[in-house]
């Protein structure tokens, strides 16, 4: 199958063009939002094209995959085709509803030219599509390995443009769990804060193995990818117990709350008892590969992408 999508998030997209499948993204000179191109920082296979927005119109696409929006407009005008009439299309809502929860509208309710399909159940759950049909296909990545040695007595956060986006991913929280455990800042913007950015995401899986915990912060958004990185990378979890991350960390993997006190005396723990952190971690890493793993993503979007495309488009829409 011929899929074009554009690259939003890296690691989400890592994943998908792994499939057996064909895959074009666009690029833009600058490299902006609406065409990144190929991945620079992660490993995507050498199959998966580029192609300016010129180059995209006479393209035989079997499939578009949209992501936000505008996405809408920019296949219109770039492919003189319109997503969900002219060409299968398929929705996918990578976050968490912002707003009221009366007001938790999704942008593309009540349609029946395309698919919505929402990463997490929580998402499913709080969003309001209307008549559109949706799905849910979890996560799932590229299992990094083993890596973890746990030798810095330290925890791991790792949030995007964490200044930005405030109290959403817990940023206001890292003062008072950082009294508890040093913590070692990554991510998008992390070196605004004193932490570590821009690091290709191979030496990330490295830096983020040798702390011996993972804290994941995050108030409001979907299912972090970077989570479900280090668990299988086998680092034990801190998690506040919001959104999905109470039913991806069980409990012999770490500790899941919404209480301060218990998230700080788990992090002082697990960093003080190496023993401990590492038997977690290992429950950690065996329950995010059955449950993330890659293969069985990639088998639920091929079973998705077949139905929707073919014959079995109404029976997906029931």
């Amino acid at each position: 199958m011929r899929i074009l999508l554009w690259h939003v998030h890296g690691a989400w997209t890592t994943a998908f063009v792994h499939g057996d499948h064909d895959y074009t993204v666009p690029v833009v000179p600058d490299r902006g939002p609406d065409g990144i191109g190929r991945a620079r920082t992660y490993a995507w296979p050498d199959a998966v094209r580029e192609l300016p927005p010129e180059g995209l119109r006479d393209e035989d696409f079997d499939l578009i995959v949209l992501q936000r929006p505008h996405e809408l407009e920019l296949a219109e005008a770039w492919l003189g085709r319109r997503p969900g009439r002219d060409l299968p299309a398929v929705y996918v809502e990578h976050n968490a509803p912002q707003g009221r929860i009366a007001e938790m509208r999704h942008p593309m309710a009540d349609r029946d030219d395309l698919l919505l399909v929402h990463v997490t159940h929580f998402n499913a759950l709080f969003w309001d599509a209307g008549a559109t049909p949706t799905r849910v296909i979890e996560h799932g990545i590229p299992d990094p390995g083993p890596r973890y040695s746990g030798e810095l007595a330290r925890a791991a956060v790792v949030i995007n443009e964490a200044r930005r986006r405030g109290r959403v991913t817990g940023t206001d929280l890292l003062e008072p769990l950082g009294r508890a455990a040093p913590l070692d800042l990554f991510g998008i913007g992390a070196g605004a804060l004193g932490g570590i950015e821009d690091l290709p995401h191979a030496e990330l899986h490295d830096q983020m193995a040798r702390r011996r915990v993972y804290l994941h912060p995050i108030r409001w958004t979907s299912l972090g990818l970077s989570l479900i990185e280090a668990m299988q990378l086998g680092m034990p979890v801190v998690a506040l117990g919001t959104t999905e991350a109470h039913e991806a960390v069980p409990p012999a993997a770490g500790v899941v709350s919404n209480r301060l006190d218990v998230l700080q005396a788990a992090l002082r723990r697990l960093v003080a008892d190496a023993d401990e952190a590492r038997a977690r971690g290992a429950a950690a890493r065996a329950a995010a590969l059955a449950r993330y793993g890659l293969g069985r993503f990639l088998a639920d979007w091929d079973g998705l992408l077949e139905a929707w495309t073919g014959s079995g488009r109404r029976a997906v829409a029931a």
